[in-house]
């Protein structure tokens, strides 16, 4: 499946949530996501997911617009915040509503682990009080216009080639809107790249699996698709990846340099010995005009951060 071309040129984005400092995982999403829409003479835009208030961290938002200002990653236009676009996911949860692609659910967490973590749509033909709490799910898989190849969804990641993914097998009916009321990262994300008119999305492979049912979303809207590409995720000693939840150490702006180099060479752009030490404006010009995403690793390899 190939994305549709936006005749308004390359627009990509950074999309972090405020849930903590960003990190050398983040940093190579970033300047990967910079590089390719710098490249390619785009804009790059910072969208703040700031969708979930209970898992946020106070004064994450700009310490994360801070750190990327020191390091040199600014942006066009002005950042995008998630939590003052509510009106807006409740008119297009409203679009699929019309097109009887909703269905309210009362499941637990239980009850999901007990379908072995993939929703089965035990609560498509039940009968649900929307008095009481609830959620609002998509249906996701079993229609014939996104399926054309049956229920096997088919697209090529700019990095990571042709994938395949089965949305009954690998996602079940997503959840759009949750129980206690927020908006579900699936939807905002599609919403808020539909309406900033994102074309490239170059994020980190932890986020590959999700990627066929935004597609499918996309489809469902009656959008155009971006074009997908997923890089390799930095990892710690101990093989995890580095992660806020894992308590990876936050970017330095004294190590700024240091980062935006070794970052480079992580994503594989090979970056000349001479340019260690050079400023992070040096880094990324040369960045810009170098910036091969061929070279980009694959999901194989691994950078282990001490």
């Amino acid at each position: 499946m190939s994305a549709i071309t936006n005749p308004n040129g390359y627009i990509g984005r950074f999309a972090p949530s405020p849930t903590g400092p960003l990190h050398f995982g983040s940093l190579v999403s970033a300047l990967a996501s910079y590089l390719d829409a710098h490249h390619n003479n785009g804009k790059w835009l910072v969208r703040m997911e700031d969708l979930d208030p209970p898992r946020e961290q106070p004064g994450a938002a700009d310490a994360i617009l801070r750190c990327l200002e020191d390091y040199g990653l600014e942006w066009n236009d002005s950042v995008a915040y998630q939590s003052r676009r509510w009106d807006l996911y409740e008119d297009y949860l409203g679009k699929l509503r019309q097109q009887d692609l909703l269905y309210p659910c009362d499941c637990t967490r239980q009850d999901l682990q007990a379908m072995g973590g993939i929703y089965n749509g035990r609560c498509r033909n039940r009968f649900i009080d929307i008095n009481l709490a609830h959620a609002q799910r998509l249906k996701l898989y079993d229609l014939p216009t996104g399926f054309p190849q049956g229920e096997q969804l088919v697209f090529t990641d700019l990095i990571q080639g042709k994938q395949i993914q089965n949305l009954r097998i690998q996602a079940g009916d997503q959840i759009l809107k949750r129980k206690d009321g927020l908006y579900a990262y699936q939807l905002a994300v599609v919403v808020d790249d539909i309406e900033q008119g994102i074309t490239h999305i170059i994020r980190g492979s932890d986020l590959l699996d999700v990627t066929a049912r935004q597609i499918l979303l996309f489809q469902l809207l009656g959008k155009p698709i971006p074009a997908f590409g997923h890089v390799t995720l930095a990892s710690q000693p101990n093989g995890q990846k580095l992660s806020k939840q894992n308590l990876a150490p936050a970017l330095e702006l004294k190590d700024a340099s240091t980062n935006l180099w070794q970052a480079l060479a992580f994503l594989g752009q090979n970056p000349p010995q001479a340019l260690k030490g050079a400023t992070p404006t040096e880094l990324l010009a040369w960045g810009r005009v170098n910036w091969q995403r061929s070279a980009v690793k694959g999901l194989s390899a691994t950078y282990i951060c001490s």
